[in-house]
């Protein structure tokens, strides 16, 4: 089955579902009052999404695999950065698990 639309990707899907799960968390005190923190991992979760769509329309699969790399790299970033939210008591355990997963 061939994909028409960066939207029918499960991986953009999932990532668009964890970025709505990091808004929540960041939209919330005692984490909403770290601006830096918040920015940086708002930033990686929509980075996921961003790459794996602009990968999609790029011409070839080998440059569609470095984009995809990237929205990995950015996925590792996000699981770092709620490492610190965990250590900060910004985030449960059990919200950091569900987010991590």
């Amino acid at each position: 089955m061939r994909m028409e639309r960066f939207e029918d990707i499960q991986g953009w899907q999932e990532a668009g579902k964890l970025t709505q799960e990091i808004y929540k968390l960041t939209n919330v005190f005692p984490f909403k009052k770290d601006q830096r923190l918040c920015g940086q991992i708002q930033k990686a979760s929509v980075s996921i999404m961003a790459n794996i769509a602009e990968g999609f329309d790029r011409p070839s699969k080998k440059e569609f695999r470095k984009f995809l790399n990237y929205a990995s790299a950015s996925a590792s970033e996000v699981q770092s950065h709620l490492y610190v939210a965990l250590d900060q008591k910004y985030v449960s355990d059990e919200d950091f698990q569900d987010s991590y997963n």
